[in-house]
């Protein structure tokens, strides 16, 4: 009874901890942030490299990528700071990303629905920041699967009646976004945190 009751609150600890890692099902906006605004916040702080203000040339959107808090160094906001599109609202949260153990990969989650001015349902993908630091790319799967069905009888325990071909279809030019500002970050090399 007891045992039971210890794995029913590791349980609920792990799906809880669990949930803490994922964004908002919807996004908040961040009302007056805009893009001088955004600028006077990354002059007061101590960047890391990912931090700035990036440009997303498919849909002709600027956006500020930032640490969620100033204590926590692996998790960062996206915010929209300017779009072509009218109906985009500056301020307004457009994802959320985490450092991973890889140095240039990020867990990222970009909001994919609207509903009027709330941004709704963060979808997963990894990004990819470049050594120089001024791109982050993200690739989404180009893969297709073809189902085989073999209705031969002969030799079945040889010749498997069904499989599942993996297929890649043509290659595409990964989507992402390139830095504006700051180009090295105060005037120089980003202010890497150093661990002792």
């Amino acid at each position: 009874m007891i045992r039971a009751a210890s794995i029913l609150v590791l349980m609920m600890w792990l799906s809880l901890t669990a949930a803490a890692q994922m964004p908002p099902e919807h996004s908040e906006p961040l009302w007056g942030i805009d893009e001088d605004a955004m600028r006077a916040r990354l002059d007061a702080t101590d960047l890391q490299p990912i931090e700035g203000i990036w440009f997303y040339p498919a849909e002709r959107v600027t956006l500020a990528i930032e640490r969620l808090r100033p204590d926590a160094d692996g998790d960062y906001r996206l915010i929209l700071l300017d779009s072509d599109n009218i109906e985009h609202i500056p301020g307004m949260v457009m994802g959320y990303m985490q450092a991973s153990a890889s140095a240039d990969k990020w867990k990222l989650w970009l909001y994919s629905q609207r509903d009027r001015t709330t941004l709704l349902k963060p979808l997963e993908t990894v990004a990819t920041l470049n050594p120089a630091g001024n791109t982050l790319t993200f690739d989404p799967p180009h893969w297709r699967v073809k189902v085989r069905i073999n209705f031969a009888r002969f030799l079945p325990s040889l010749f498997r009646g069904v499989s599942v071909i993996p297929e890649k279809v043509e290659e595409k030019i990964p989507i992402g976004f390139t830095k504006r500002y700051p180009e090295g970050g105060d005037s120089g090399h980003f202010n890497k945190i150093r661990y002792l």
